[in-house]
């Protein structure tokens, strides 16, 4: 498996919806309040997959989103 640490403005991955992430889009995944939780934090899950992305994200998804 890639790692799970994405870069904030990398391109998109199949699994980036405007409510998810496949893998950490955090800076600094470390203070991510929801670091280590099974199930919600894309280190934490099998699929690899952050269910609660930063505010800023859905505004990001569309910015990636429109540069496709």
């Amino acid at each position: 498996m890639a790692s799970l640490k994405v870069a904030f403005s990398a391109p998109l991955n199949e699994g980036d919806t405007e409510v998810q992430t496949y893998g950490c889009r955090q800076n600094n995944p470390g203070i991510c309040g929801s670091n280590g939780i099974e199930g919600v934090c894309a280190f934490a899950s099998d699929d690899g997959i952050c269910k609660r992305p930063s505010k800023a994200w859905k505004k990001q998804y569309q910015k990636l989103k429109n540069a496709e």
